[in-house]
């Protein structure tokens, strides 16, 4: 599912091209995407807790495999917005029940689920941006085979889930359910809350780089090739996803302290890079502010899904997701707007350094809090 969300990026210059927009409605068609994504989860964040996981799930992937075959008809920027609207509906839809139903397939005792759903995330908007990249540049008919092979993915993911024996349970109160809202538990919300600043500078750097990243990979190598975007963005959710594996033991509190530390160096090194247009160091800058989004998702969604009980769980996730994915939008369609007015080079200093100052914000929390639990731990000890 992440990897066909991220599909789309490597083929916006083409589209772009081929159909004649500007930025601004790139990152228009970008946040429609995101838009029927948080319209999904508010209606719908909460229903594989009545209905069960699978039949959520299914529901799911049959809509995208209607938006690829979107894709594949499309002729021109009206075509976009509806495959897009598509994706973010299978993905709103999804983004609850799986999240939850790893959490209910994991062994007793276990903390899995939590890294699984933070690394197959981010490993799937990796590969889709890379492989996708690839195949526009490498490939014959690139608006084409790319969705072609999605659609046979999702087809045969169908018949996989439809294999598997119920994770969770069903209840009454479906349609209850389907009231907008954010189900966030009473216990959870200083919690929440606290992790709302790691969460949204990460999902921020992400936005950026799904929408407008290949074009600012373009500008800042001077190449044509589309391989160039789409690795940007394999660099940014391949760090962030080894970086979750590879810190996987470390507390929640440590890793999302570590994730602000590098999300803000990452961004002061991307900011040097742009002001300086040294493409190394850009390379370098997206690597560091991945593995920064890498830790602090996964720190925050390992803290906050922990205070979840069973019935609980979908509506929290998706609360998650709504957080990161207005974080994910809203900055990546102003900066949109401001490309057409400023040009893309100031658009970009200015986006990474306000990613910089909240990177710091948040970085502040995770220190008072991780200060304030050691010291706590200290006077349970003494007691």
């Amino acid at each position: 599912m992440f990897f066909a969300s991220a599909a789309a990026s490597p083929l916006y210059r083409v589209y772009e091209a081929e159909f004649r927009f500007s930025a601004a409605t790139l990152t228009a068609i970008f946040a429609i995407y995101v838009l029927f994504l948080m319209l999904s989860l508010l209606f719908f964040g909460s229903l594989s807790d009545y209905l069960g996981r699978l039949p959520v799930i299914v529901a799911a992937l049959v809509f995208s495999i209607v938006a690829c075959g979107v894709f594949l008809a499309s002729h021109g920027v009206g075509a976009l917005y509806v495959a897009r609207s598509l994706q973010g509906v299978a993905t709103g839809l999804i983004s609850g029940p799986i999240g939850a139903a790893l959490i209910e397939l994991q062994p007793t005792g276990s903390d899995r689920a939590p890294l699984v759903t933070s690394v197959f995330s981010t490993l799937g908007l990796a590969f889709g941006a890379l492989v996708t990249s690839a195949l526009v540049e490498y490939a014959p008919d690139p608006t084409h085979l790319i969705w072609w092979l999605l659609l046979a993915l999702f087809g045969a993911g169908i018949l996989a889930v439809l294999a598997m024996t119920e994770p969770g349970a069903r209840r009454p109160g479906a349609l209850a359910s389907l009231r907008p809202r954010i189900a966030v538990p009473r216990a959870g919300r200083g919690t929440f809350i606290a992790a709302v600043p790691a969460m949204a500078g990460g999902w921020a750097l992400c936005g950026i780089y799904l929408s407008l990243g290949p074009s600012l990979a373009a500008q800042e190598t001077g190449s044509a090739n589309l391989m160039w975007g789409g690795l940007v963005i394999f660099l940014l959710f391949g760090t962030a996803a080894t970086a979750a594996v590879g810190l996987r033991g470390v507390g929640s509190e440590a890793m999302m302290l570590a994730g602000c530390v590098s999300l803000l160096v990452g961004m002061a090194l991307t900011f040097g890079a742009i002001a300086a247009k040294t493409p190394p160091a850009f390379l370098l800058g997206s690597a560091v502010a991945g593995s920064g989004f890498g830790l602090a998702f996964l720190g925050s969604f390992r803290s906050v899904t922990a205070l979840a009980t069973a019935g609980q769980r979908a509506g929290l996730v998706a609360a998650v997701y709504v957080v990161g994915y207005l974080a994910f939008s809203v900055p990546a369609l102003i900066a949109g707007a401001a490309v057409t007015r400023y040009g893309l080079h100031s658009t970009a200093l200015v986006y990474s350094a306000s990613l910089a100052g909240l990177a710091a914000v948040a970085l502040a929390i995770s220190v008072f809090r991780w200060a304030s639990s050691r010291a706590a731990g200290r006077g349970s000890r003494q007691s």
